[in-house]
């Protein structure tokens, strides 16, 4: 899991920038799939470690430390409809984020699909776009 820090930047970014597009899920949240589906994101943020990226400060806990993560936004569209609405969300929503420093996260690289691209969940199709992000405290 994310440091609460990098989560907020998260939350706070989508709910300024995205503007409804869509509806927006995070991990746990309730969420009531319409009857019919529709467009949605789903976002998870995940933080791999904290390193400590500096040396020499008394105590040990006074050095620089850096947390590094991954969000995901896993574009669910509804499925038979092809992926190319999906890539579309997908692009928005890493260039939201992509190359930008907010708040405390510096935002690096996106891809959309790496690894993993696309998968079917009842009545809904997964396209997921990732963005790497580093925090430091």
């Amino acid at each position: 899991m994310a440091s609460p820090e990098a989560f907020d930047v998260v939350v706070e970014q989508i709910a300024d920038q995205w503007g409804g597009q869509t509806d927006v899920m995070f991990e746990n949240d309730p969420y009531d799939l319409p009857d019919t589906p529709t467009e949605f994101l789903y976002v998870e943020i995940f933080g791999d470690f904290f390193d400590q990226a500096s040396l020499g400060a008394e105590p040990r806990e006074d050095n620089l430390w850096r947390e590094a993560g991954q969000v995901y936004f896993h574009v669910m569209t509804p499925n038979g409809t092809g992926s190319r609405q999906a890539r579309v969300l997908a692009k928005q929503i890493v260039n939201l984020f992509r190359g930008q420093d907010i708040g405390a996260v510096t935002f690096r690289d996106a891809s959309i699909g790496a690894g993993d691209p696309g998968r079917t969940f009842a009545n809904y199709y997964a396209m997921t776009a990732t963005v790497n992000f580093e925090r430091d405290e």
